[in-house]
């Protein structure tokens, strides 16, 4: 995608959710070397004002910082009112968490944290800026989900259920949207080089394939988005896998290398 493709469809401001890390901030690092204003939406508001100096003097861009856990209930709220005056025309919905685990050996509190934070911030967001974009003749919207997870993911029951919801959700937008000039594209993750990998058990030794950089999971994503399709899975490799893979053998595959990498 070329700058003047970026600025003349969404204008020059962009919102990213999960900011401060992963593909999140890769986002950040693509939307700025394209010109596009940030405001840097996750928890750690320290390393959010690190990224936006470093995107400001590379890009000579200007950025907002929002630290906010959009785990808490009702956390999204501060997004909107910190953005209300700001023309953004482009919302990276890409927060999320995964702790792996037995369903019923997790509490309340923390399946509570992951449905906030994996679906309800993306709702909310999602009704609320696409109101905007649709009141401004148009806009994008990027949410993400992750592959696998209308599969089953045995022992992260409750991420699985969460982004196969946003998957479904982004869908059936893309459809409604059609005549509102608003896009709406659902990031189905492919395996990523990011922290969260690790965090989940996942080795490059125990995938089936080797996972894609953060840097070509959003380039492909901007593309689809730009082009309005309804869903991507970064890595053509893993297209192909994911159209000829069984839904009960990913559900099994995964299941076992969850179970044994996080010893479950």
């Amino acid at each position: 995608m070329k700058k003047a493709d970026l600025l003349n469809k969404w204008g020059r401001w962009a919102l990213v959710t999960g900011a401060s890390s992963g593909i999140g901030e890769a986002f950040a690092h693509h939307l700025a070397s394209l010109g596009c204003n940030l405001v840097l939406v996750a928890r750690r508001g320290k390393t959010l004002k690190q990224l936006g100096e470093s995107l400001k003097r590379k890009h000579s861009i200007e950025y907002m910082v929002i630290p906010t856990d959009l785990s808490a209930p009702n956390a999204y709220q501060q997004v909107m009112a910190a953005t209300e005056e700001l023309p953004i025309g482009l919302l990276i919905s890409n927060a999320g968490a995964g702790r792996p685990g037995k369903f019923l050996d997790r509490s309340n509190e923390d399946l509570s944290e992951i449905m906030e934070l994996n679906l309800h911030s993306h709702v909310w967001l999602t009704q609320h800026f696409a109101w905007k974009f649709t009141q401004a003749g148009g806009g994008g919207i990027v949410l993400t989900g992750a592959m696998g997870a209308v599969s089953g993911l045995p022992y992260m029951a409750i991420e699985a259920g969460t982004k196969a919801f946003i998957e479904a959700f982004g869908l059936s937008l893309n459809y409604e949207f059609k005549n509102t000039g608003v896009h709406c594209t659902v990031l189905v993750t492919s395996p990523t080089e990011t922290p969260v990998l690790g965090k989940l058990g996942f080795t490059k030794e125990s995938l089936p394939m080797q996972p894609i950089s953060p840097q070509q999971c959003v380039q492909e994503t901007m593309e689809a988005l730009y082009q309005n399709k309804a869903s991507i899975i970064p890595g053509k490799k893993f297209r192909i896998m994911n159209a000829l893979t069984p839904k009960s053998t990913s559900k099994k595959m995964m299941g076992a290398i969850l179970k044994k990498n996080n010893q479950l």
